[in-house]
């Protein structure tokens, strides 16, 4: 027998090695992505227990998380990143953000009234489909003056580390492809979600009861995303007998989508929706009041330009007790010409900025203001990073990666000097946050005031950007409020079947 056991003992190991490495992939692989389609007539008419309008950084952990128990409709106004050499291959880094269009590109451009050149994610994935992929948790300083759960924080990072999304501090992984967020879909339920891409939503429906004493969210509005202004559809949310057991429609278009669709949806200033001829459901004066941007100042510092691979920011610097936030690159000019550059941003700034409409196509960009600088202190601030930033790009080991002679030489600016170069030469980070604050238009559970069954959960209730880069945080943020939410509906449940 002993014999018989040593005879059979190496095919049971081998058989449970590969049964393990299999269930090991089946688990990093997930459950396969949900149906997703961009054809408008398949949601059309129909109900979901929840809508989440913007398929980003946010909407989509947050829609694999509800998907748990609930079916779920996730509305992104851009196609798929997957087969989109663009987003997936690091060798092409930078250049989505050359190539833009009105209605298609994967990187929408828009232009602040401040006239800094500014972009917006239009993909599956959001932002993080475009952006230099950098990964970093929150400060536990931060989390803390967030309010939210240590322990479900951490949980809720973890969630999001151990799908594939994070890999060492970025989100390219060793064979160079990138892992948005779309990937996260995986995790959920397949059979309760329904991606709609390629679509715009119009506005939210929104219905105020004959007492008039209740204003409840039913549904959206949405459109083709390159098709026509007027054809409108609208999809609705599940209508069970008792109102507890409603779901939400969650807006997690970001912080210029967000507060668009809200101001669209008749919820903002009385003042300016009359302007655009849109009835009031809901008078919060607050909706886009207090966006912000992370200043930033570039410097280039090869002296030409180069044919270096473009490559995205591997390492961070955290100086001045984390106020300033240093990146470097190789970021692609053109199709063939790339240059090195260093830059810095202010973690947190006090200038604050207001968003508006422009007109009511929910596809064109809202106006926006970041008013940089307009506080003393920000401009003081930025003279600093100036100087920190000339110290960097003379330092030896630039100069090693460049292959040049190491510049020795004191910069001769004055401090006013480098105050005319801060207003001259501001520029983006991309990590702008804020215009539906915590406070101001959401309550603690990101509840809109005002209206019944609809939420804003992104990086617009941000009082501040988190993080040395805020997709981790936003990431987590979906996870972290898609817990919260199941487990708000698990206990109203029990309440009331005790």
């Amino acid at each position: 027998m002993d014999k018989l056991n040593m005879k059979f003992r190496p095919t049971v190991v081998l058989t449970t090695f590969i049964w393990l490495l299999l269930l090991n992939l089946s688990l990093h692989q997930g459950k396969g992505l949900p149906y997703m389609t961009s054809d408008v007539q398949q949601v059309s008419g129909k109900s979901f227990d929840y809508i989440i309008v913007g398929g980003g950084t946010t909407g989509c952990p947050l829609a694999a998380t509800l998907s748990e128990k609930f079916t779920v409709l996730l509305v992104e106004r851009g196609n798929s990143p997957y087969g989109n050499p663009l987003v997936i291959d690091k060798k092409y880094y930078g250049l989505s953000l050359l190539k833009t269009d009105e209605f298609s590109s994967v990187a929408q451009s828009f232009i602040s009234k401040d006239g800094v050149s500014n972009l917006r994610g239009r993909v599956l994935g959001g932002s993080s489909a475009i952006n230099g992929g950098f990964y970093s948790r929150a400060s536990e300083d931060s989390v803390k003056k967030a309010g939210w759960d240590e322990g479900l924080v951490n949980e809720a990072y973890e969630w999001v580390e151990s799908k594939g999304t994070k890999v060492g501090g970025t989100v390219f992984d060793e064979l160079g492809k990138r892992h948005t967020p779309a990937d996260l879909l995986e995790a959920g339920n397949p059979n309760n979600i329904m991606v709609l891409l390629n679509t715009t939503v119009n506005n939210i429906i929104i219905d105020t009861n004959r007492k008039g004493n209740e204003t409840r969210v039913r549904g959206i509005r949405f459109i083709k995303s390159d098709g026509s202004f007027s054809k409108i559809h609208e999809a609705y949310l599940n209508q069970p007998n008792n109102s507890s057991r409603w779901g939400d429609v969650i807006l997690s278009a970001r912080a210029l989508g967000s507060p668009q669709i809200l101001l669209l949806s008749g919820i903002g200033s009385h003042q300016h929706l009359k302007k655009f001829n849109i009835s009031v459901k809901v008078g919060l004066e607050n909706v886009g009041h207090g966006i912000q941007d992370n200043l930033s100042i570039a410097v280039l510092v090869d002296t030409m330009l180069a044919k270096r691979q473009p490559e995205s920011p591997q390492i961070v610097g955290i100086a001045d007790d984390f106020r300033f936030i240093i990146e470097a690159g190789v970021v692609p000019i053109s199709l063939n010409a790339s240059r090195t550059r260093i830059s810095a941003k202010i973690a947190f700034p006090a200038s604050k900025g207001k968003l508006e409409l422009n007109n009511t196509d929910p596809r064109q960009n809202p106006s926006v203001i970041f008013n940089y600088l307009a506080e003393e202190n920000d401009l003081q601030e930025c003279v600093k990073m100036v100087q920190l930033l000339e110290r960097v790009a003379k330092s030896e080991s630039v100069s090693m990666f460049l292959g040049i002679t190491p510049n020795n030489t004191k910069s001769m600016s004055s401090a006013d000097q480098m105050r005319k170069l801060c207003k001259s030469s501001v520029r983006t980070f991309y990590h702008y946050h804020s215009g539906c604050r915590i406070g101001s238009v959401v309550d603690k559970d990101y509840r809109v005031y005002g209206v019944k069954g609809l939420r804003v959960i992104d990086g617009s209730t941000f009082e501040e950007s988190l993080g040395t880069n805020p997709m981790a945080t936003v990431m987590m943020l979906g996870r972290y409020q898609g817990i919260k939410m199941l487990q708000e509906r698990n206990e109203k449940s029990c309440s009331q079947h005790p």
